[in-house]
């Protein structure tokens, strides 16, 4: 849902969402949907499914080729920088962890995918900054893997409620205390209670080009996620207001507060707009629901065959 609200506003400024529709108070689209960050979130909540805490690099690396690179690509061509190297890297014959050594290794392409490994380790940060590390082997380095377990270990310490604040020790807790990612998220906490033209501030880099790094994202969607106290709607459309990378922002902020409030907390309107996804990205994971990945990863249901 924070990726269909975020994606129109991706890569722009607060001043030209305020120029082009004033402020978001939700869907602008007439035909709103998930992203390439909602179906890379499926693909490894697919992955993690399967396999578990028994999850391998060699799993995610197998899943990589048989899923994505493979296949012929969507309209988004492997989606975010980072995704496009690591599939040229391993259409190349490059196994992990080499296949995650190109320009882009810090990008926020695994936060992006991270929250089903905290749905799955609820309760346990450790164990989801650890399986989402498996995952992003492939595909990431550094930066981009502390981002996507900084996510993990958030929404996993939400699964079990307690407040904001032990959902940010949570992901404090699973990365180098003096990583960039690690400054950032504490940056934009800090800023919160100012609103988010201060997290903003306190975080974005100014002058790069690009909004995809992932020490920024995090730290925008943590700081959204601080400075509205958890609540999901305040959280998604104060990470979408804040622009940069906003559907990934949105959709960090969405699945954190989400976790922390549950599903009674998501306004009917917005859900009922989101259906399976599309595939404009990945066209493996046409036709699955964010619902349908949610049930796979409960203790409840089987793994798939």
């Amino acid at each position: 849902m924070g990726d269909a609200l975020g994606a129109p506003a991706e890569n722009m400024k607060p001043s030209q969402i305020r120029a082009k529709w004033g402020r978001i108070e939700g869907f602008v689209s007439d035909d709103p949907a998930g992203t390439d960050d909602t179906e890379y979130a499926i693909f490894s909540g697919l992955l993690l499914a399967r396999h578990g805490s028994a999850l391998t690099v060699a799993h995610v690396e197998r899943a990589w080729h048989h899923w994505i690179a493979d296949l012929d690509e969507g309209p988004f061509r492997g989606a975010g920088f980072s995704e496009r190297g690591t599939l040229e890297n391993l259409r190349r014959g490059l196994a992990a962890p080499i296949s995650a050594q190109h320009r882009h290794a810090w990008s926020d392409g695994l936060a992006m995918r991270a929250a089903p490994f905290g749905v799955f380790a609820a309760g346990r940060p450790a164990e989801a900054a650890r399986l989402v590390a498996i995952d992003g082997s492939v595909s990431h380095d550094g930066e981009g893997i502390y981002g996507g377990q900084a996510v993990a270990a958030g929404v996993a310490a939400a699964m079990a409620g307690g407040s904001p604040a032990s959902v940010v020790s949570a992901a404090l807790s699973v990365i180098p205390s003096d990583s960039w990612t690690a400054r950032s998220l504490r940056r934009a906490v800090t800023a919160a209670p100012r609103g988010e033209r201060a997290v903003r501030s306190a975080v974005v880099i100014g002058g790069y080009p690009w909004t995809d790094l992932a020490p920024e994202a995090v730290g925008l969607a943590f700081g959204a996620f601080a400075a509205c106290g958890g609540d999901f709607a305040a959280s998604v459309l104060t990470a979408v207001n804040m622009g940069r990378d906003a559907d990934t922002t949105a959709a960090v902020a969405g699945s954190l507060a989400g976790a922390l409030s549950g599903a009674a907390a998501i306004p009917a309107a917005w859900a009922s707009a989101i259906g399976p996804v599309r595939g404009s990205c990945l066209p493996s994971m046409r036709g699955y629901h964010v619902l349908d990945i949610a049930d796979l990863l409960t203790p409840e249901t089987e793994p798939p065959r």
